[in-house]
């Protein structure tokens, strides 16, 4: 959100004020006008409520582009320990990944999902699909979209300092456990 704002000129403690609250209790906040602007991420974005009282400004690719802000880190040391059993590890999360992904399973994924969240599984159409977030189907991260978020946030005054990414990674382990599934 203040990536985005601040592209349009607004800057954090000069033209607004940053509260922080609950995804879910957002759409009250902004209804009651005790927030006159809030964020709406997947599933909170669909609510009825925030559709009907909300106009979006923007969304997160304005303001950061493709992000990549989850992805598995390790030590080396446990990495060189552990090799062969992250490498089976890191296989059974794509064929699990590459589960959910598959279409046909989407009725599948939305029950289990409501079974996780206590939530009816007619409300998640959009999971798992080009409604929600990107996931690349042999989890491979976008370190182009990680360096460029890293620096965002380091602009933004998130983070104390930028770095290298690609220095600190190593996609050996999904590269070797993809190869497995081919």
């Amino acid at each position: 959100m203040k990536a985005g704002l601040k592209k349009h000129g607004l800057l954090d403690k000069r033209d607004f004020t940053v509260i922080e609250a609950p995804f879910p209790t957002m759409p009250a906040m902004l209804n009651e006008k005790k927030a006159d602007l809030v964020t709406g991420v997947m599933p909170f974005a669909l609510n009825p409520m925030l559709n009907d009282i909300g106009v979006p400004l923007f969304d997160q690719t304005e303001g950061l582009g493709a992000s990549q802000f989850v992805f598995w880190t390790a030590r080396q040391s446990f990495i060189d320990k552990n090799r062969a059993v992250l490498i089976d590890f890191m296989e059974d999360m794509l064929r699990i990944e590459r589960w959910y992904l598959d279409p046909k399973n989407h009725d599948e994924v939305a029950k289990i999902a409501a079974e996780l969240l206590k939530i009816p599984p007619e409300r998640f159409g959009w999971l798992f699909t080009k409604k929600d977030y990107y996931r690349d189907p042999d989890m491979r991260p976008d370190l182009v979209a990680l360096q460029r978020n890293v620096d965002t946030t380091h602009d933004l005054g998130f983070i104390k300092s930028s770095f290298d990414v690609k220095k600190y990674s190593d996609l050996s382990l999904i590269e070797e456990a993809a190869k497995r599934l081919k």
